[in-house]
């Protein structure tokens, strides 16, 4: 019992000088610096994003021909960003009827860049949706969604 509070307080006492000073900080657990370089993670295991949260526009494209083209440009779009590590996550909202249609989570560090590439988009252009912008700070682990997703999809869009 004796030598578990001993271990104890030294453990207690480690975390606390840890805390007062970061450079005697000992890495968690598991940690794979390559990986942390690969996602762009800080130390904490995180990162900056913007988050896009796509709303119901002012323009409705109706025409189907139109509409379906402009939806295939728009899954080609989303592929394309994904392909050039700038998108980490897309998906659309399942409210039926609801304003909110989607959300984008861009890997990039202001929200200046993040409207350049929603400027892109088809549903953008044609004013089918709008975006709405958010800084985010999220886990650095967010940027293997796309490779993890390619595992374990059985269709492509």
């Amino acid at each position: 019992m004796r030598r578990c509070l001993l271990a104890l307080s030294l453990m207690l006492s480690l975390s606390v000088a840890e805390a007062a000073d970061p450079a005697v900080a000992v890495p968690a657990a598991g940690f794979d610096a390559q990986l942390a370089a690969k996602t762009g993670a800080d130390d904490y295991g995180m990162r900056r994003y913007v988050l896009v949260i796509l709303k119901t526009g002012p323009t409705k494209v109706t025409d189907a021909a139109e509409r379906k083209a402009m939806f295939a440009g728009h899954m080609a779009n989303i592929e394309r960003l994904a392909k050039q590590g700038k998108l980490a996550i897309a998906g659309p909202f399942m409210d039926d009827g609801g304003d909110w249609r989607g959300l984008f989570v861009f890997a990039v560090e202001d929200i200046a860049q993040a409207q350049a590439l929603v400027a892109t988009d088809p549903v953008i252009i044609k004013g089918e949706m709008v975006a709405e912008y958010h800084r985010w700070y999220g886990s650095a682990a967010n940027m293997l969604i796309g490779e993890l997703h390619d595992k374990v999809a059985k269709k492509a869009f």
